[in-house]
């Protein structure tokens, strides 16, 4: 795939849940959840999260949430871009386009987590502060033996913002 030109970018839907999870399966180092948990990001959580296809195949999605005590902060839970759609920026389009949703108005910070060593996710997120023209913080969050019994990398906490999005007529 040369361009990103022809990929639909779309709110998910409850049937795309199942190849959400094949998705992220073909994308290491991102955990795999349960199927069941794939299929309520694309219908509990569609306001918030999104689907890249071409040509009916699911090739990009991020799943996110608002968090409830924080109406301004949009949580990103994980990004998974097909490796043949990798290098087009559609991770970043795709985090445009949950942004410029009117269910995002009130939306003036990203969160996210990061493991140390996944230099993608760290470059995406600096782009994406970069992009809105505002600062990243990052903080040590979910320490691997503390709250993962050393089964899982610790997670640093990611905070992009604040941020004010243009109003689109």
């Amino acid at each position: 795939m040369s361009s990103s030109e022809n990929i639909l970018l779309r709110s998910p839907l409850i049937e795309d849940g199942m190849a959400t999870y094949r998705l992220i399966k073909r994308c290491p180092p991102l955990d795999t959840n349960s199927s069941y948990c794939n299929l309520l990001h694309c219908s509990h959580f569609a306001n918030t999260s999104v689907a890249a296809e071409v040509d009916g195949e699911l090739l990009g999605f991020i799943s996110g949430y608002i968090i409830p005590d924080r109406t301004d902060t949009l949580f990103v839970w994980q990004v998974a871009v097909d490796e043949k759609a990798r290098g087009l920026g559609l991770a970043s389009r795709m985090i445009s386009h949950i942004l410029e949703r009117p269910h995002c108005r009130s939306v003036r910070f990203i969160e996210t987590t990061i493991t140390e060593h996944n230099l993608p996710s760290w470059a995406l997120f600096h782009s994406v502060a970069d992009k809105l023209s505002v600062d990243l913080h990052s903080s040590p969050w979910m320490d691997s033996q503390a709250h993962f019994d050393g089964l899982h990398d610790s997670e640093t906490l990611v905070r992009i913002g604040p941020f004010a999005l243009e109003e689109t007529p």
